[in-house]
């Protein structure tokens, strides 16, 4: 295990099981601080570009995932800045490994930001999830609204974020936010559970297939297709769909190479 420590957060890095943990580090709420930020959106490219890594697991040390960010310190920044915030809490998205969000407890503001911005969210059943910026005179500044609308749609959005809701784990479950809802001991295993099952396929496909949908969200349906069909035809040649027709023949597992 390898594990790099920050301002706020480290990274833990476990090479034999293809996993790196971003770990919020501030307990007991875990704040994000507006430099942190930048740090970790600079900390989920390298660990992209790591080839030993196959899974990045953002979680957080003690009973709360993060109650947001440091409100008082917004006060000190210009407003320049502040209008792309959304540009480094979009990092997990816009990488091409697949990012898990292991939640428990509060998850508010821009540390729901950030997990909606991850691939995957494990929610526990304690887990309470907001963007309660309207109670104190904003609106979520990190593309928090934005990206919950096109989750869950516009109406749904405009409950939780105009009202400060806080969503409880099954809420967010239901509502098809979290992908996973288990009782709190249990997040650690389904996060190891989910690793494994993500490791098992082609890392070329599942990097591909992460970019499509991502580049289809605000595309046409026909468009969306295009786009899908580019892709399936560019993986028809790659040694990884060989190795995966191959192995399917022979009743075997694969063994991938992402190329």
């Amino acid at each position: 295990m390898k594990i790099s420590k920050f301002d706020g957060f480290r990274i833990e890095i476990d090479e034999s099981n293809y996993r790196a943990d971003l770990v919020l580090s501030r307990p007991p709420l875990n704040v994000v601080l507006f430099s942190q930020r930048e740090v970790m959106a600079k900390q989920f490219h390298e660990l992209d570009k790591n080839d030993k890594i196959r899974v990045i697991v953002l979680r957080a040390d003690g009973k709360n995932f993060s109650s947001g960010g440091n409100i008082a310190g917004f006060l000190e920044e210009t407003p320049e800045d502040l209008s792309i915030l959304a540009q480094n809490v979009m990092t997990p998205e816009k990488i091409k490994k697949p990012v898990i969000a292991a939640i428990q407890g509060y998850c508010f503001g821009v540390g729901f930001e950030f997990s909606l911005a991850c691939d995957f969210r494990i929610v526990t059943k304690d887990s309470q999830l907001s963007l309660p910026e309207m109670k104190i005179g904003m609106i979520p500044g990190s593309g928090g609204s934005a990206r919950l609308a096109k989750m869950i749609g516009i109406s749904r959005t405009k409950n939780i974020i105009m009202r400060g809701k806080r969503l409880s784990g099954e809420e967010a479950f239901k509502l098809g936010i979290a992908c996973e809802l288990v009782d709190t001991p249990d997040l650690q295993h389904m996060t190891q559970k989910l690793v494994k099952e993500l490791i098992t396929v082609s890392p070329l496909a599942q990097r591909t297939v992460k970019s499509v949908l991502n580049a289809t969200q605000n595309a046409t349906l026909h468009t969306s297709i295009d786009l899908e069909g580019e892709a399936y035809g560019r993986l028809r040649s790659s040694n990884d769909f060989k190795e995966g027709v191959k192995s399917f023949s022979e009743k075997r597992s694969p063994s991938y190479k992402g190329n």
